[in-house]
């Protein structure tokens, strides 16, 4: 060992080491050459492409990469790789892979142990020269034995070259550059696929092993000339048109072919893709645009217009502008489809020919389209034009038709009214309104006329146009011949009407007759009542005579109205033809057959009166002795007092006659006396009243006698009274008066409920006080 020798200069231990590492560097180093380099650069070189491979090794110098142990660890797996585990050192533990690569080495390889590991790990820059020294008998140790397969690898490389080379030669390059150069393209899709998947093939499977194998050749030519020059023999020289150039020539235009042909087909994919999306396009726009035309022809050829009403007709238009909208944003699609034909012409489309066809197809019904389109329009808009006319006319046959149909309806319910009439005067009227309405007939035609002149008018402008008039008039409900209908029942009604109002006058006129019949008989019998009733009031009041010569007068009387009953029957039956004839007013008289009948009745009823006023007069005379004077002294107040010249006197006229003759009145005294003269509270006192006030005032007591007298006719004869005769025959209060003081009736032909009316007429004039 060179580092084991003893060698002493003087003692100059720098001396000294410079002569070892002198020695070392010319016996182990200076023959250590790398492609042509010095022999620490050869050494570097070789260390670099053994420690290549392996992960976590970089050898850059002959110090710091080597500090961890991992590029000698290296250097020994790649030639010896029985000797180490390499997968398991850690570049964590320097010092363990330096111990390893040290013992390693010095067991299996004779390499002793120059260097420390501790020394190279704690050393921040391990002595390079050291390490150089120890690395290079690494290099000696394996380039021993790799230099003696250098001649058989050599020749080996030789052979390899050949072979490839005539394998990898023309013959594969000559068949497949003629197929490359083929350019002529399919015109499918699918073919064209089919070419770029043979290409891929070869690119993929049958040029991959010639890529190899030409790198393969270009590595065993550069190998086997490195080694020949390293071993200092002679290059390899290929035989003429073997050289590395001449295949690497022949590849380059195999490699320009192949790329022009990948461009071509790329091209020609893309052109064919190109192709089959516009001939895909065509179709889906033609199949959409025949699509939509389906039927278009036919509806804009169809004649829906002629019997359209002008609402529909409108609607018709603006549907037909909607269409012509449709149509124009259409036209794009139209032009589309010529543009793709078009192109798909330029790109030399296989099946151009179909397309044309088509595209032509088209293009010639979207000019048809377009005309009928236009025709249709101009049909619209003619017809509309014509509709525009007749609706005006519709307008004007239902603006004039309305108030004429309204004249019409008015006039026949006038001539149809069911009038009430009760003179010659009203239904005189009626026959000048009826003069006066059929005076305007004539210019109620001449508008009937006019205004089925509209509608002749509309009739013939259908005619001349071809319009079917559908439907009716849509501003009126009314049609002309409900016109005419009407018109015709109203002419019909007027005879009607004068017939009737002829039969009226006749009815009204016989009513006339009827009322100056009965006028001329009540305008007598009227005033012969109101003068007999006059005639009575002044004999009843007469005190000239007697009563006996008033009696007489009054029998007279009696007798006159009962003669003139007939009279009033003739009268009653007049009346009765006159409620029969329904007339129920009467200008020629005051009189009606109610005031007639009340005056007859109210003359009945005084003479009756009247009479047995005299009648009780003279009984009151005879029974009290009264002399006629007497008596028209009474009159004669009476009448004074009698302010209305009715027979009878008000309370304050009786009050002021009492005054007159005397009385001193206060309230109760003169309350007394009206309970005397007016027991059934009527409110006035009559002569008879006033008689007996007068004849029980100027009179002694009557006697009881004369009470009971009186009794007796009221009880018919009787011993005895009744309750029911009492009250039956007495005001109310002198009945109960008496019932309340008379005593039950004893005798033997008593009846049940009988009163003592004789105990009661001595005890009230006798000596007892009731």
């Amino acid at each position: 060992s060179l580092l084991s020798s003893h060698l002493i200069v003087d003692g100059n231990l720098k001396m000294t080491l410079g002569m070892i590492w002198t020695i070392i560097l010319r016996f182990a180093i200076q023959d250590i050459s790398v492609e042509e380099t010095s022999a620490k650069e050869g050494l570097l070189l070789w260390c670099q492409r053994k420690t290549a491979p392996y992960r976590n090794v970089n050898v850059q110098n002959f110090h710091i990469s080597w500090k961890d142990g991992l590029a000698l660890c290296a250097l020994i797996h790649r030639h010896r790789p029985d000797l180490i585990d390499y997968s398991k050192l850690r570049k964590d533990d320097p010092i363990g892979n330096l111990n390893t690569a040290f013992e390693v080495a010095e067991k299996y390889l004779d390499i002793p142990k120059m260097l420390d590991a501790e020394d190279i790990v704690n050393t921040p820059k391990p002595d390079e020269k050291a390490i150089m020294t120890y690395v290079s008998c690494f290099y000696h140790a394996f380039a021993g034995a790799e230099q003696v397969k250098v001649t058989t690898t050599n020749e080996v490389r030789r052979l390899g070259y050949r072979r490839i080379n005539s394998k990898l030669n023309l013959p594969w390059i000559r068949r497949t550059i003629p197929w490359l150069e083929n350019r002529v393209a399919e015109q499918t899709m699918r073919a064209m696929q089919q070419k770029l998947e043979d290409f891929r093939d070869y690119r993929r499977i049958h040029k991959p092993p010639r890529v190899q194998e030409k790198c393969q050749l270009e590595i065993n030519f550069n190998t086997l000339q490195t080694k020949l020059r390293l071993s200092n023999r002679p290059a390899f020289m290929p035989s003429e048109g073997k050289m590395v150039s001449d295949i690497a020539n022949a590849w380059k235009g195999l490699e320009q072919v192949e790329k022009g042909y990948e461009e071509w087909l790329l091209t020609e994919i893309r052109r064919l893709e190109r192709l089959d999306h516009l001939a895909e396009k065509f179709k889906q726009k033609c199949s959409l645009h025949e699509s939509w035309t389906t039927g278009k022809e036919h509806l804009l050829s169809q004649k829906d217009y002629e019997t359209a009403s002008l609402m529909e007709i409108r609607a018709l238009m603006r549907k037909h502008e909607a269409f012509e909208s449709d149509l124009a944003a259409h036209q794009d699609r139209v032009e589309q489809i010529a543009a793709i034909a078009q192109e798909l012409n330029e790109l030399d489309y296989h099946d151009a020919a179909s397309v044309n066809t088509r595209c032509q197809g088209i293009c010639d019904q979207w000019d048809n389209l377009g005309t009928l389109t236009q025709k249709r329009r101009d049909a619209l808009e003619r017809v509309e034009k014509l509709w525009e006319t007749i609706d005006q006319l519709y307008l004007e046959f239902a603006k004039r038709a309305a108030p004429f149909n309204n004249w019409m309806d008015g006039a026949m319910e006038d001539l149809q009214d069911m009038f009430i009439v009760h003179s010659i005067e009203e239904i005189q009227s009626l026959i000048t309104a009826h003069d006066q309405y059929k005076a305007t007939l004539p210019e109620a035609d001449k508008e009937r006329i006019a205004i089925m002149g509209i509608q002749n008018e509309i009739t013939k402008i259908a005619q001349t146009y071809g319009i079917k008039l559908v439907g009716v008039n849509p501003y009126t409900v009314l049609s002309p011949q409900d016109i005419t209908n009407k018109w015709e029942a109203v002419k019909q009604l007027v005879p009607h009407r004068d017939q009737m109002l002829q039969e009226e006058v006749a009815r009204q006129q016989a009513n006339e007759r009827l009322r100056r019949s009965f006028a001329a008989q009540a305008n007598i019998i009227g005033p012969w009542i109101q003068t007999k009733m006059e005639e009575i009031g002044h004999v009843s009041v007469d005190i000239t005579g007697s009563l006996e010569e008033q009696m007489n007068n009054l029998k007279q009387y009696e007798q006159n109205i009962i003669n003139y009953k007939s009279n009033i029957d003739k009268l009653e039956g007049d009346h009765q033809l006159i409620q029969e004839a329904l007339v129920f007013d009467n200008k020629h008289t005051n009189y009606t057959m109610e005031h007639v009948r009340v005056g007859w009745e109210q003359l009945l009823t005084t003479i009756a009166r009247t009479i047995n006023e005299v009648e009780n007069q003279i009984l009151t005379r005879d029974a009290k002795g009264i002399s006629q004077e007497q008596l028209n002294e009474f009159r004669a107040s009476f009448n004074h007092f009698d302010r209305k010249r009715n027979g009878m006197m008000d309370p304050d006229d009786f009050r002021a006659c009492l005054i007159s003759m005397g009385y001193d009145l206060g309230e109760v005294e003169f309350a007394r006396i009206m309970t005397l003269v007016d027991p059934n509270n009527t409110g006035v006192v009559t002569f008879q009243a006033f008689i007996d006030f007068m004849t029980r005032e100027t009179a002694e007591t009557d006697t009881a006698e004369q009470v009971m007298a009186s009794f007796k006719i009221l009880a018919s004869d009787k011993s005895y009274i009744t309750v029911e005769e009492l009250r039956r025959e007495l005001p109310p209060e002198q009945a109960e008066y008496c019932i309340c003081r008379m005593t039950k009736y004893a005798g033997p032909d008593a009846s049940p409920g009988a009163l003592d009316y004789i105990s009661f007429s001595s005890a009230l004039y006798g000596e007892s006080d009731l």
